[in-house]
């Protein structure tokens, strides 16, 4: 079931990518409107979501839809997909090459096919659980021998929670001689550690549709992410500590001391 899932689910992303790229190509001409500070929705997001809902429903009718930008959708078989049109809003509204489409499959409370595109650069990063990770059909591990003074680590953090949060993370990282990173897309940093440039990613919360299909890369591409059900992160959302074998200790240890858990 997962690999045929897989297969629909990357189809599916290149069909939104080559819809999302038309309108950033000619963002003079589209509609936005702010949620809140830094967090956007454009007709683009809106378009593709139902673009991405349309050929989800034509080939699994009875699969359960969860999206950013629309109602939840019930199913009946127990699968469930989890949809960001573009993840990196911001980025994209203001012509920043740094936004992608994501798409996950969720079962019995388990990521099992995770899929992140990114047309501006034609990568597509692809997992299925138990199967490992790809980008553009050719495996990926994360970074390995590579201690936290030698690397990069991307930090989160958005409008849902204190902005001073942030703070300590970026001062425990700097104090450990790490290089922090920023690029207003989580899913395309957690698929950045899945491929081995980044090494690790925080950010102490996160919606579902933000993080699940690149928990699950990091995990089939020999990284370690925090246990989690799939099914209440899409209730709630949670925090995301990930990283590689070298420093996923030491992260999880600055993310309990920054946050309450």
């Amino acid at each position: 079931m997962e690999h045929a899932k897989k297969d629909l689910a990357v189809e599916i992303c290149r069909a939104a990518g080559r819809a999302a790229l038309t309108y950033f190509k000619d963002r003079s001409t589209l509609i936005v409107d702010k949620k809140g500070d830094q967090d956007w929705v454009s007709e683009a997001d809106r378009n593709v979501e139902t673009l991405i809902r349309e050929h989800l429903n034509a080939a699994c009718p009875d699969d359960g839809i969860v999206g950013e930008e629309q109602a939840r959708q019930t199913g009946t078989s127990g699968f469930v997909w989890v949809i960001d049109p573009i993840d990196g809003t911001t980025n994209f509204v203001n012509g920043l090459p740094a936004w992608t489409i994501v798409l996950a499959g969720v079962f019995q409370g388990q990521t099992v096919v995770g899929v992140i595109h990114d047309p501006i650069h034609d990568e597509t990063f692809v997992a299925v659980r138990g199967g490992g990770a790809t980008l553009n059909g050719l495996p990926i591990r994360v970074a390995d021998g590579v201690p936290l003074s030698s690397g990069t680590v991307a930090v989160g953090y958005s409008n849902r929670v204190a902005p001073e949060n942030v703070l300590p993370i970026v001062s425990a990282l700097v104090s450990e001689g790490a290089m922090f990173h920023r690029n207003a897309s989580g899913a395309l940093s957690l698929a950045y550690v899945a491929a081995g440039r980044l090494l690790g990613y925080l950010e102490e919360h996160m919606n579902a549709w933000d993080c699940l299909a690149g928990q699950l890369l990091i995990a089939e591409a020999g990284g370690r992410i925090e246990e989690q059900d799939a099914d209440a992160m899409i209730a709630d959302g949670g925090r995301v500590v990930v990283g590689t074998l070298d420093v996923f200790d030491a992260l999880q240890a600055m993310a309990n001391e920054a946050w309450l858990t």
